[in-house]
């Protein structure tokens, strides 16, 4: 994959660096600890005042995601997971305490980010902390063979200057995938991932997002997607699944096979 190289500032649409809200980049740092309800349990999340980089707050989609997730909890338990943008690490945590779920948070290569999502971690009883890597949409993944078979995000479609970097970065994890080969303990995966995984293909990416952006937004990144091999399913209330092309087939060729045989 190529470098990426990008300030914070590049992030956003206007040229004066400030945030969706208006703030500037910039302000000194504090914190707030909120309690948030997710389903079925309630989250200490500490909140940054500000980030330039957007990953202070919980944002309405989290929420909504979280909630759809419970509802196709068959989907995903067992599945080995990583999280695109993760922010303040509070939907991988609610996911690790909710449904055990193994699961590797990601954002901006930013230290106050994996300082804070280790943080909030802690205050949640999620020990050992989540493993955390920083990494930068379109710059080189620090691991070559990526073993996620579901991939994750909420609200990470507001940087839209972003988007061929963002794609650059799914459609590695998602195309270079490679699944763990551990002999008897693969094949007891293999068999519950039978039971478990029907409805989502492996590798697959779930997205979902409530803020707001412009439908011709919204096409520039789902037309980059598929300019780069990928496939995109709209699950209904507002979250996506995209696939590598290759996967998608092969799903379709299982289901024709399966019909074919009963």
């Amino acid at each position: 994959m190529d470098i990426a190289l990008f300030s914070p500032s590049s992030l956003f649409a206007d040229d004066e660096g400030c945030d969706s809200d208006g703030e500037k980049m910039g302000t000194q740092q504090s914190y707030v600890e909120r309690k948030h309800d997710f389903p079925g349990t309630e989250l200490l999340i500490r909140e940054f005042s500000f980030h330039q980089l957007n990953a202070n707050l919980l944002w309405p989609g989290t929420f909504a995601f979280a909630e759809w997730l419970v509802q196709h909890r068959s989907w995903i338990e067992g599945r080995r997971s990583f999280e695109l943008g993760s922010g303040t690490g509070a939907l991988a945590i609610f996911l690790r305490k909710s449904f055990q779920l193994d699961i590797t948070t990601s954002d901006y290569n930013d230290q106050e980010i994996e300082e804070n999502i280790a943080y909030n971690c802690r205050v949640n009883g999620i020990t050992p902390i989540l493993p955390h890597i920083k990494h930068s949409w379109g710059d080189n993944f620090p691991i070559a063979d990526p073993d996620w078979d579901l991939i994750i995000a909420s609200d990470i479609l507001l940087y839209v200057k972003q988007y061929p970097n963002l794609i650059k970065t799914l459609s590695f994890l998602l195309k270079f995938y490679k699944p763990k080969d551990d002999s008897a303990i693969s094949i007891m995966e293999n068999e519950h991932k039978n039971e478990t995984y029907e409805g989502l293909p492996q590798p697959a990416f779930l997205m979902s997002w409530r803020r707001r952006i412009g439908k011709e937004d919204e096409s520039l990144f789902f037309t980059g997607c598929k300019n780069a091999g990928l496939e995109v399913k709209h699950m209904g209330s507002r979250v996506f699944c995209i696939t590598p092309r290759e996967a998608t087939a092969r799903t379709a060729m299982e289901e024709l096979t399966s019909d074919a045989s009963t």
